[in-house]
């Protein structure tokens, strides 16, 4: 990409974070509510938001620390800040005038959330398409900032309802099945998940990713596939409070998971795999990888058996992963078979 495909560093609007405070939480003060409900800033940081009337309470700016009560409607207006450049150029794959396919520069968020408000795929599609005819395309489902790839948009809030039931559903019954990869182990040969025909009913989109992992820790051959069942749940983290990570056959609350993964390539500095999910797990490519002892080349956040370093973020970057692959079956019955123009490959790591 050269300047032109960039949006530079530049200052946002500012927003207004809205919460309200459950019986749970009842009898803390202001900065102690956020200092504990969002755990990125400490009490003293809250306390000098509160200071310089960025807080309000039901309506009305506070003048200094209060108790709460259960039910009682915070809002925190939070100054305009310094939004990072990002890439902003993208390859269209796919357009019918409603449905709309991308392909996804790494290091451009999808949706408003944390540091990002206008630094978005969503923000560039509104503005770019505003006098487009047939409405603004927006995200059907979203891939970590760091993620390259496939992005399915429309433009119609009925095919973007029907696309977002479809992917729930397809999951869903993908995991209910034990499919992809059931009964794999390691050697196991895996079938490649894009050959596979849908399945009647509502299973009408399957994804399938590329990553690069770290080199020679799977006991894999070119070809051969690996079936990763471990759960993913919730876990303790000191700058957030708790983080997903992989999880233990049994344990409350952890979410029952699946992928496939196929190892493609292997070089010495890099494994290429590609990997379908059977769950919409968060972060469940990265977690999974790590958890088998291979986690994604460069990133910062997995380490080996699918525990999360205490000072890194899930939105930190560095590492490569790929929607590489998508079929869709929209409402009509019709089929849709896409890939990006330039799969993932050993030679982009570096």
């Amino acid at each position: 990409m050269n300047g032109a495909d960039w949006l530079p560093a530049t200052l946002n609007g500012g927003w207004t974070y809205r919460d309200r405070v459950p019986a749970g939480l009842a009898g803390l003060t202001a900065t102690a509510f956020y200092a504990q409900r969002h755990r990125h800033s400490e009490a003293a940081v809250w306390a000098r938001r509160l200071a310089a009337g960025e807080i309000a309470r039901n309506g009305e700016t506070l003048l200094g620390d209060v108790t709460l009560a259960a039910g009682d409607r915070l809002a925190w207006h939070r100054p305009p800040w310094l939004e990072p450049a990002v890439p902003a150029a993208w390859t269209v794959v796919h357009d019918d005038g409603d449905l709309l396919v991308i392909d996804k520069p790494s290091g451009l968020p999808v949706l408003p959330a944390g540091g990002w408000l206008e630094h978005t795929v969503l923000r560039l599609l509104e503005r770019r398409h505003r006098a487009d005819p047939a409405g603004v395309p927006r995200p059907v489902h979203r891939l970590g900032r760091f993620t390259s790839g496939l992005l399915v948009c429309a433009r119609r809030p009925s095919t973007r309802a029907w696309l977002s039931a479809a992917l729930r559903d397809s999951t869903a019954a993908t995991a209910r099945s034990g499919s992809p990869g059931d009964g794999q182990s390691d050697g196991d040969p895996a079938p490649d998940p894009a050959a596979v025909p849908l399945a009647a009913g509502r299973q009408a989109v399957r994804k399938l990713y590329r990553a690069l992992l770290q080199p020679g820790v799977l006991a894999l051959e070119p070809g051969d596939g690996l079936a990763i069942t471990t759960p993913i749940g919730r876990r303790p983290h000191p700058r957030l409070g708790w983080i997903w990570c992989a999880g233990q056959e049994g344990a409350a609350g952890d979410l029952p998971a699946c992928s496939s993964l196929t190892l493609l390539e292997r070089q010495a500095r890099a494994d290429l795999v590609s990997v379908a999910i059977g769950s919409g797990r968060p972060h469940q490519i990265r977690i999974h990888c790590a958890a088998v002892g291979a986690p994604l080349l460069g990133d910062p956040l997995y380490r080996p058996g699918g525990g999360a370093d205490p000072e890194a973020l899930p939105g930190d970057g560095g590492y490569r992963l790929q929607a590489w692959r998508l079929e869709l079956q929209g409402p009509d019955g019709e089929r849709l078979q896409l890939q990006v123009p330039r799969p993932l490959g050993v030679e982009s790591w570096g």
